[in-house]
Formats: structure tokens, sequence, C-alpha cells
């Protein structure tokens, strides 16, 4: 008799051995931080373009900056104040460079708001996974929120990475001497955590953050995987990878 499909998906996830976590808008809030700066910052340049012009503007001048720049605050700072420049024409006020630039420093001190449920799911799955984080974004910053988050215990690698495709995720496996099929990224972006490791045969857990950026924007439509899974929130982990075990010993 064939084996039910459902039952199938759940099998697979026994041969998952690594968990990587991404960290920002997945482990705790980040991306409602910016966009308040964001507004802030088109709030400041409206007597030179209308807001959303602004917000135009400001991402054109991020998608430039990321190959030299990275993802973080600081590039996030340095496009504000180019931006400014640009589309004054020179001609931003002082005090508003400056306003830009405390803005920028306002994020680096943001206090650390942990998802709901994280700590609990990490002490429920610590022990019988090998748990990483694997987060892109500037050293310092990413360094000082682990740090302030109080997760660190948790895990047992943390990876800091320039960005989050094919090849580093290659990478960070060869790294920590794991094949893909024993892998599984739990993330809330599909770009940058989850369909990048379903193409290297890995195991993709998309966990939905109510608010992401435009450039980690994807297709909303399911993948064919049977790798592949969504749920509605980092509570509901523990009961997938539970439920995958239970399977196993059918």
């Amino acid at each position: 008799m064939q084996e039910p499909e459902a039952t199938r998906h759940e099998r697979a996830l026994k041969d998952v051995k690594v968990i990587g976590f991404d960290a920002d808008d997945t482990l705790w809030v980040n991306e409602p931080f910016y966009r308040e700066r964001e507004r802030q910052f088109c709030a400041l340049l409206s007597e030179f373009l209308p807001e959303e012009n602004a917000q135009a503007e400001l991402f054109a001048t991020e998608m430039a900056n990321l190959s030299l720049y990275g993802y973080g605050v600081k590039g996030f700072t340095l496009s504000m104040i180019e931006t400014a420049l640009r589309v004054t024409a020179m001609k931003v006020p002082l005090p508003v460079v400056e306003r830009i630039i405390q803005m920028g420093k306002s994020l680096i001190d943001q206090p650390i708001e942990l998802i709901e449920g994280v700590e609990a799911v990490l002490k429920a799955l610590q022990g019988r996974f090998r748990l990483i984080i694997a987060t892109k974004g500037d050293l310092l910053d990413q360094e000082r929120k682990l740090t302030r988050s109080g997760l660190s215990p948790y895990f047992h690698h943390i990876e800091i990475m320039s960005d989050k495709k094919e090849g580093n995720y290659r990478s960070l496996l060869g790294h920590l001497d794991i094949e893909p099929c024993h892998f599984a990224m739990v993330g809330n972006s599909m770009k940058s955590d989850i369909e990048p490791v379903l193409r290297l045969g890995g195991f993709g857990i998309h966990v939905p953050f109510h608010t992401t950026w435009q450039h980690e924007e994807s297709s909303d439509a399911m993948p064919e995987s049977d790798r592949f899974y969504r749920i509605n929130g980092l509570d509901e982990l523990t009961g997938l990878f539970e439920s995958g075990v239970k399977a196993a010993r059918l």
C-alpha cells in the first residue's frame, strides 16, 4: 500500500540534525524599528519631496549600496544621508543630517524585543538538535543584539553572513560538516531563509512576520517541495519536529 503523503512529509524530518535560525524578525523584532526610522526620514524631507517619493529614493539608494555596505544599520544610515543630499541638491540643512545620524545610532541602541515564545522553543529543542544562528547584517550590530538577547547559550554556532544565497549556505554547511538533507533553516524570509536552502536539498521552515523589508519580499506561492513547511509562529516549531519523530517510529 502506498504511504500517505502527509506521513512521508513528516517522516523526512527525522533526518534533521542541525536547525538554523534566522535572527532579525525570527528570534527578535527588527524590521518595524527600521520602518519607523524610514517614516521619520521621509518626514524630515517633506519640504523637498512627497514622503512616498522619499521612500522610493531611499530604497533605490539602499539597493545601489548593498554591494558596498552590505546589510545592516550602518549601510542604512549612510544611504539615508546620501539620499538626503541627492534629492535636495546638496541643500539639506546640517541639523537634518545630524538628526539622520542620531536616528541611525538609536537603531543600534534599540532594546531587544524577543519574538513571543522563542526561549521556550529553544529550550525544548536544545540537546535534541544542534542549534545555530544563520543571519546576515553588520557584524558588530548583530553580535551586540545577540548578546543583549540573552539567547547565546542555546546555540552551538553563530554565523553572521554577508548574504544568504546558495553559495553562502553551502559554505556554512561545509563548515558544520553536515549534508543539506540533515539541515533545516527557520526564518521569516522566503527569499533569504527558505528558497536557497530548499534548492540545496535542505529543509525550509517559514515563519511569516507581519513586516518584511521590500528587498526580502518574494512570491507567496508555496514551493513544490516535501521539504518545505510553513508555520504560524515559533510556538508551533517544537510540535512540528515531534510529529516527525513520531512518524519515523511508526
